[in-house]
């Protein structure tokens, strides 16, 4: 069962800028689907402002919230079909570069650290809670997807 998952990416120079100077602004828009459009750049940890919008999504915030995002929805589906009933998920994630094996710049590590609050009914032992987190992680597409290391710090 093969699914395609789509997006556009639109980047285009502006008048003013020269571009073979390389100081040309790293803006640009992500498009997706049903017309949502994401203000998208450079990180300006790469590239300094005023080239990077900072207020933009860059592409390695995008990598950390698509595991943090994957994560959570296989965490919701599991505590659903056990009963367990979550009033609010929310998750500090943090993505780490560094070098990978190959010496490559690479996100070496993500961190997801979700602070769970469940409602009214019974509410997972640390056993339990434990191993939907690491049923999530088993079935997150995306952390399947990549080589970086992808740790769940669990707030007890």
């Amino acid at each position: 069962m093969a699914h395609e998952y789509k997006a556009t990416v639109v980047w285009h120079k502006k008048d003013t800028e020269k571009y073979t100077d390389n100081r040309y602004s790293r803006g640009h828009e992500w498009r997706f689907d049903e017309g949502v459009v994401v203000p998208a750049s450079s990180s300006p940890l790469v590239v300094p402002v005023p080239m990077s919008n900072a207020a933009a999504v860059d592409p390695e915030e995008a990598f950390v919230a698509s595991l943090s995002s994957c994560h959570m929805l296989f965490f919701l589906f599991h505590a659903a079909k056990k009963g367990f009933v979550v009033e609010r998920y929310e998750d500090a994630a943090v993505g780490t570069m560094g070098k990978n094996d190959k010496g490559a710049t690479a996100m070496v590590k993500v961190a997801l650290r979700p602070r769970i609050t469940f409602g009214a009914g019974p509410s997972p032992s640390a056993e339990e809670l434990a191993a939907m987190h690491e049923r999530a992680h088993h079935d997150c597409y995306i952390a399947n997807s990549v080589t970086a290391e992808v740790v769940v710090e669990a707030a007890a």
